[in-house]
């Protein structure tokens, strides 16, 4: 267990951390540390640091320890440690809100999530929804994985998951619209 010396945080990281925390929609107060949220995480087992220990260093002040470590950056945001948080505490969005402003600031512990993470929004902007076939080429080509999903393509074939057509919705611009808004300011209104 670490052990953190309290009076040497500064104030400036207090408020960077709660500023990241008002981003995300959550009150750093409200976690009492009980490990629902990482007991349920999928990828707690691939984080340096865990849901809790991430909401821990943000408690503390320590943003950079936070940014840094690869929780946030493999976070799946499949909100398991949301739905389980018995405070409400919205961890999902807290991760992804440490992510961005690693992002922002050049910080990238994980850059294959970071490619992922791109290649997803990309695809999304283009079509209005995931294309599976393309996400995965233009993931394995950034990321240099290239041949990593060749095994799943059969399986993707029978299950209609690819195919020569290329689906996408029918307002693309208004999809488009929503994922700039929520990319230029996180979302908040």
């Amino acid at each position: 267990m670490q052990t953190a010396d309290l009076s040497a945080i500064a104030a400036d990281d207090l408020k960077l951390a709660a500023k990241i925390a008002r981003q995300a929609g959550v009150g750093l107060d409200d976690c009492y540390q009980c490990g629902k949220c990482t007991a349920g995480c999928p990828m707690a087992h691939a984080m340096d640091l865990v849901p809790r220990q991430v909401i821990r260093a943000l408690q503390l002040g320590q943003v950079e320890r936070a940014v840094n470590a690869k929780g946030s950056w493999v976070c799946a945001n499949c909100m398991v440690c949301s739905a389980r948080c018995p405070q409400g505490v919205d961890i999902s969005q807290l991760m992804l809100a440490v992510r961005h402003y690693g992002k922002k600031h050049g910080l990238r512990p994980e850059p294959d999530a970071d490619k992922f993470d791109d290649a997803f929004v990309a695809n999304i902007r283009n079509f209005g929804k995931s294309n599976e076939a393309i996400l995965a080429a233009k993931y394995n080509l950034v990321s240099g994985h290239l041949l990593q999903d060749l095994g799943s393509v059969p399986k993707m074939l029978s299950r209609g998951m690819i195919g020569p057509k290329i689906h996408g919705v029918k307002d693309k611009k208004s999809v488009r619209a929503v994922v700039d808004r929520v990319l230029k300011d996180g979302g908040q209104q």
